[in-house]
This record gives structure tokens, sequence and C-alpha cells, in this order.
């Protein structure tokens, strides 16, 4: 996105905070929506004291940081059911799909395959998976990518408008983790398909599949209901503003995740913040959602407030405020 366009973003961005901000949930200037965001947060184990509280405020759900065996598993379902609530995804998490070690690879694929088992026992529909990542070798700046790939293959070709000769090695490592996540989400698909768990991709500044078109073109090329996108709304506002993924994603996006980002004042770059406070424009994201026929979990992925202002917040989201 061109310097110009960011501060057109931010400055719009700016308006509707201030705009939502009078807002509350049910007043006139709620939209109507289609779907419904069903409310959870992140836990470890998934235990009594950590669920209730969330419970009171309000979450329907959780996702849980804790894998386990599948007896524990059971457990923590248990414990979720007995509260009214439900474990609805488990966060497997970073991979090493593309590690030049074939036993790395074959370690990750394993431990993709508990998450699977796991997930089924705690009654989640769902796993978190980061495919892997690439660092420490020369790359754009988030705001100077200009990608251009293939249609059949998904390679890149290009990743800026001049000067790409010196992220060669960027386009390497960007088109190996597309052909070895590939293949090793192709291994995990049948279990996936045997358990009814959706494999969620996710990207999580892994340096990888960085624009919209082609997240979304990794993402459909397994032609697979059980891969699609975990799309976290925060992570992706340094490349473009979340409402443009979720337009070209669409019905791809099988879970989200809930956290805002502000940028610095040139656009470039920045930090992330609790929801609502940073340059997400949550109407458009929520209007986005809804044209993408979306309708399940939002969890949000944060700390450091009370539980009710989170609630609070979450609220003012799925009002489309």
């Amino acid at each position: 996105m061109a310097t110009v366009d960011r501060r057109r973003f931010i400055g719009g961005m700016v308006a509707a905070a201030a705009a939502g901000a009078l807002l509350k949930p049910g007043t006139a200037g709620a939209a109507e929506f289609k779907g419904k965001l069903h409310r959870a947060m992140i836990v470890g184990p998934v235990i009594e004291s950590a669920l209730r509280p969330l419970k009171e405020a309000g979450f329907e759900g959780v996702e849980t940081r804790q894998i386990g065996t599948e007896e524990e598993a059971a457990r923590g379902r248990a414990v979720a059911e007995g509260l009214g609530m439900r474990i609805h995804s488990v966060m497997r998490g970073w991979m090493e799909f593309n590690s030049e070690d074939p036993a790395k690879v074959e370690v990750s694929i394993e431990a993709t395959r508990k998450a699977l088992r796991a997930a089924k026992a705690y009654g989640a529909d769902a796993i978190l998976l980061v495919p892997c990542r690439v660092a420490g070798i020369p790359m754009p700046q988030p705001w100077e990518f200009d990608v251009v790939f293939d249609e059949k293959s998904g390679h890149v070709s290009r990743v800026v408008k001049e000067g790409d000769a010196k992220f060669e090695e960027y386009i390497v490592a960007q088109n190996r983790a597309t052909d070895t996540s590939r293949a090793a989400v192709e291994k995990l698909l049948p279990l996936a398909e045997e358990l009814k768990i959706i494999i969620g991709l996710e990207n999580v500044w892994n340096n990888l599949w960085v624009t919209p078109a082609l997240y979304k073109h990794f993402v459909s090329s397994f032609a697979n209901p059980w891969a699609r996108a975990y799309f976290d709304i925060g992570n992706h506002v340094k490349y473009s503003p979340p409402q443009e993924w979720i337009k070209v994603l669409g019905p791809l996006i099988c879970k989200l995740h809930v956290k805002d980002f502000k940028l610095n004042e040139d656009g470039h770059g920045g930090k992330f913040v609790h929801p609502r406070d940073g340059n997400i424009d949550w109407p458009a994201v929520r209007k986005a959602l809804d044209e993408a026929g979306y309708d399940g979990w939002a969890t949000i992925e944060d700390g450091g407030l009370p539980l009710a202002e989170f609630n609070k917040r979450f609220d003012l989201i799925a009002a489309g405020q």
C-alpha cells in the first residue's frame, strides 16, 4: 500500500473510532447482521478456575493452548460442558514444515496429529496451525510488498516492483515454504477428515503469504473443507486493512482471533493494542465478515483488561460499531 493510501487508512480509522466510541450496543447505530460472532477467550489448562470467571463475564467458550492426552482433553470437555461452555478450538501453533531436516518435519506432522486427536476429545471442531516461518534473510518491509505469483503453483516470481534481485533468497524461501507446507498438510488431511476437525491455517507474522490473494491461493489449493483459514484480524494490519483480507478469503475463514494494532504515524510499523484502541476499522471488518457469510467463533487473543471490559468491547464489535 502506498504511503498516501495508508495515511487515508489511518485517518479513516481515527474518525471511525471516534464515532464508534459514542455508540452502545442496541442503539440506532447498531447494524443488523445475518451471522453471529460467538465470544471466546484463550486459556491454558481447561479447569474450572480458568473457565468460571469467563462464564460469569459472558463468554460462551474458549480456545485452549493445552493439548495433552486425549484422556486429559476429555476431562477438560466435561468441565467446560458442566459450565455450559464450549472448547471450540485447540491452538497447535508453530510447526516446522519447511525445515531442511526431514526428522523435524515428521515431528511437526506427528505433533499436529496429536493436536487433531486432542481437539476431537475436547469436543472442538478445529485446530490452529501455523505451518512454518522464515526469518534472518533480506525481505521487503510490509509496505513494500507487490507480489506476483503463478496461479497454478502458487510460486512467487516478484515481491516488490523494483529491486527484486536483493530478495531472491526470500522468494526461494517463500516458494519452498508453500511446497513443503502443502505436502505436510496433505498428509494430515485424511486424519482431519476422519475426525471431522478443521486444520485452521494461520499467519502469525511468519513472513509468508503476505497478501490476501497469495494467502487465499495457498489455503484454497487444498480444495478440501478440512483445510481452511484461521484469520487473526490484528496480525494483518501491517500489510493492509483486515477487511480487505476478509473480502478475499470469504468463506475460507473458519475461525477468528480478535486483537488490534496501532500503526505508527507514518503508517509503517506499530504495536499490538487492546481491541478498539488501534487502527482497525471494526465496522468495516464486521460488515466484511457478514458479507462473507461468517457465523462462528471470535476469540479475543489479548490480556490486561478486566473481563467485563473485554466483553463490552466485544459487544461493540459484534454490533458493527
